[in-house]
């Protein structure tokens, strides 16, 4: 492991990552110098009545690309690997071996770990889950480490210590696709109308929002500014949100960089909930103490998401055009009656063809259909 690489200097690389992932092969780069591993690989699976399906994976060996071994691994090696079924029954954020998720017998047997793993420079890597959404299964691996004799505990607190970290920058990235922002940069984002943008300066005091957050602040349903400052309405959320605000912004002397985090914010009046996404912006260069914005705060409000594009839907989840269409519109929180009356179709087809789409994507019911279809739709593909 190399001690010289400072903790904040990776910090800030994954907090620009959050917000235009040009960044990420760099952080992960550095992650993987400072921590003494060989490669690094972040996928992106949704379960599915016919398997899993990838909708992101990056390999990546000191910044550079090698989708080659992804698309090998998923299409020849991943339907035959006895390891991602074990993973799955491991607890959310803990590191694992790969050697562990095998048996003594497979070690030898398995085409997976044997061939893909070993020319992946993978078969004494680390791997964990940072799962969010339900449905999705969000996976992170480190490779072999350099030096010989295996992971030393530093190692492995370094990379604990990380995790959090890697596991809020694909909330932020899932957030800022949903909104169709990831193009849009830190200075476009106010512009963007389909997800709330507020700018915080060093005190944690709004200095800027853009119209839809304005709009949630207004209302005043589960999150409001007073005197300039955020709160929600419940205390036991303000209590959360107040600490996340705290970490994510910066503290002169303190040893301790800041950081990002993700939560859900109740509103008494409505059942739904925004969910927040907090994010500490890495300053560049000295500032001498001048007015930045030091913090970016997203809020995603689902009662008013975005339409979603009925072709696009069929491509991602392999759905036949009137498939797609319910189902979109379903996950547009529309009822069937009115799905019926939009598409043109008598309300026993729209159940039928949601029948179907249960079967096709592994679901039970509506609720589990539009959170597949949010999800699917929010993640951005390669």
């Amino acid at each position: 492991m190399n001690s010289l690489v400072p903790f904040d200097r990776i910090l800030a690389l994954l907090h620009r990552a959050a917000l235009d992932d040009v960044h990420w092969p760099a952080a992960t780069a550095l992650i993987e110098h400072a921590c003494g591993a060989t490669g690094n690989v972040l996928t992106v699976c949704q379960s599915t009545g016919n398997g899993p399906r990838v909708h992101f994976a990056r390999l990546l060996y000191g910044g550079e690309p090698r989708q080659d071994l992804a698309h090998e691994y998923f299409d020849v090696y991943y339907a035959h690997d006895e390891g991602p079924p074990r993973l799955s029954e491991r607890p959310v954020g803990q590191l694992v071996n790969v050697p562990d998720l095998y048996t003594q017998r497979e070690l030898r047997t398995s085409a997976a770990y044997n061939e893909l793993w070993g020319r992946g420079q993978g078969q004494n890597g680390l791997i964990t889950r940072l799962d969010w959404v339900d449905g999705l299964s969000v996976v992170w691996a480190i490779g072999n480490p350099i030096a010989s004799g295996g992971w030393q505990s530093d190692q492995l607190r370094l990379i604990e210590s990380l995790l959090p970290h890697v596991r809020h920058v694909v909330r932020v990235r899932q957030a800022l696709a949903g909104a169709e922002a990831l193009s849009g940069g830190l200075a476009g984002l106010l512009d963007n109308s389909g997800i709330g943008v507020l700018r915080l300066d060093r005190q944690g005091r709004v200095v800027a929002a853009n119209a839809p957050a304005q709009d949630i602040l207004r209302r005043g349903e589960g999150l409001s500014d007073r005197d300039g400052a955020l709160h929600a309405s419940l205390p036991v959320d303000d209590g959360r949100l107040q600490r996340l605000l705290k970490g994510a912004l910066p503290v002169f002397g303190s040893e301790t960089p800041p950081r990002g985090g993700s939560m859900r914010i109740q509103r008494p009046l409505l059942q739904s909930r925004l969910e927040l996404h907090v994010h500490a912006i890495d300053a560049g260069q000295a500032d001498f103490g001048g007015h930045r914005v030091a913090a970016l705060v997203l809020v995603v409000d689902p009662e008013n998401r975005p339409s979603i594009d009925p072709v696009q839907l069929s491509m991602l989840l392999d759905l036949s055009p009137s498939e797609a269409r319910v189902s979109a519109l379903l996950a547009e929180g529309r009822p069937v009656r009115e799905i019926a009356a939009t598409a043109g179709y008598k309300e026993s087809y729209v159940r039928w063809l949601l029948k179907q789409v249960y079967k096709k994507q592994g679901v039970s019911g509506q609720v589990a259909l539009v959170q597949r279809v949010l999800t699917a739709y929010a993640f951005p593909r390669r």
